[in-house]
């Protein structure tokens, strides 16, 4: 450990101010955190609370339901990450309702779920686009060669979101957001000059333990003067512009909507559809879907978590009836969830 890792290992062990709350916004950093034992190294002025940066956490149960009405009702393929598969919707999962005869393939990408559609044209393919900033332009890219190449039998269900709101929507939550290293290459730091600006702060982390040590460690230090900060910690990724040609993808196939998320409710303009000219490849649009309240499993705290009003041990069903072998919230499906992190690192 070079001297400047053990100075911040320091900041965030000694640290005996004010009790201060962090935010990791980021699924992967909240598992890192974890792996690396970080949590066992803070003061214990110091808190960690998981956010929703996890795509599939907050994606809201009528999403899984809009899907397995596809499959069942509509006989739609449909193709989706895999951690999709398992997660509830108000009465079933798409996992149940592959065991029913309805066609779910897993992919990588909304690009092979294209290459699936060209070459299986006799079916109806809907590709599950769920994510933030990083995954959308591959939904993107998919849906403009599609659009070129005429292929009629591919469609997307969006549950695409940007974050700048949802970190609005939390603001006063948290003393500092650590905020996400992939989605920060594409939006650049611009957004998070405008949010200190507003009064929210926090810093953008890497992913190897040096590089989370030094944003919780910097994160400490600017709390304590009581301003409203930004601070760039991986600026050997993240650049001020962040990806321009990215988000140009973005808006020329789509555009800003109100959008629904898990535990935090409707956020204005958080979620994108597909703009008017690519309307036949949005499949609520082509198959004129109606739409469906979801309804959660009232015994589940997974929104409470995602706001960080609760740790997911705080929840009754938490490693009891739901575990990630008979998941009851999408927080104990994802990779990415808090829970499943919860359930791995601190009860085994």
């Amino acid at each position: 450990m070079n001297e400047s890792v053990k100075k911040a290992a320091e900041i965030i062990k000694n640290y005996d101010g004010r009790p201060l709350r962090i935010m990791e916004v980021c699924g992967t950093h909240t598992h890192e955190i974890f792996r690396l034992g970080i949590r066992n190294m803070l003061s214990d002025r110091i808190s960690l609370i998981s956010g929703p940066g996890c795509p599939v956490c907050v994606t809201p149960v009528g999403f899984v339901d809009e899907a397995v009405a596809l499959a069942l009702e509509y006989g739609c393929t449909i193709c989706t990450f895999g951690d999709l598969v398992r997660v509830p919707g108000s009465e079933q999962s798409l996992a149940d309702a592959r065991a029913k005869g309805a066609g779910v393939e897993m992919m990588y990408s909304p690009v092979d779920a294209l290459e699936y559609a060209k070459a299986n044209p006799d079916k109806e393919v809907v590709f599950l686009s769920v994510g933030f900033e990083t995954t959308t332009p591959a939904s993107c890219i998919a849906v403009r060669n599609a659009k070129s190449e005429g292929v009629r039998n591919f469609s997307i269900l969006t549950a695409n979101k940007t974050m700048d709101n949802a970190y609005r929507a939390l603001k006063g939550s948290a003393d500092a957001f650590l905020y996400p290293g992939h989605v920060s290459t594409i939006s650049g730091t611009g957004i998070y000059k405008e949010l200190a600006a507003e009064g929210i702060s926090g810093v953008v982390a890497g992913f190897t333990g040096p590089e989370i040590l030094t944003a919780l460690a910097v994160s400490v230090l600017k709390t304590g003067k009581d301003e409203p900060f930004f601070v760039n910690c991986y600026p050997r990724v993240v650049t001020d512009e962040g990806s321009a040609q990215a988000r140009r993808l973005i808006e020329e196939l789509m555009e800003p909507v109100d959008s629904e998320w898990r535990g935090l409710g409707i956020i204005p303009l958080s979620g994108l559809k597909l703009r008017e000219e690519y309307a036949d490849f949005d499949t609520r649009v082509k198959y004129d879907l109606r739409h469906i309240e979801g309804r959660p499993n009232k015994a589940c705290r997974c929104g409470e978590v995602l706001q960080g009003k609760c740790l997911p041990q705080d929840c009754p069903v938490f490693g009891k009836g739901c575990t990630p072998e008979h998941p009851i919230g999408a927080c104990m499906v994802s990779n990415e969830g808090a829970c499943s992190a919860f359930y791995k690192y601190d009860m085994h």
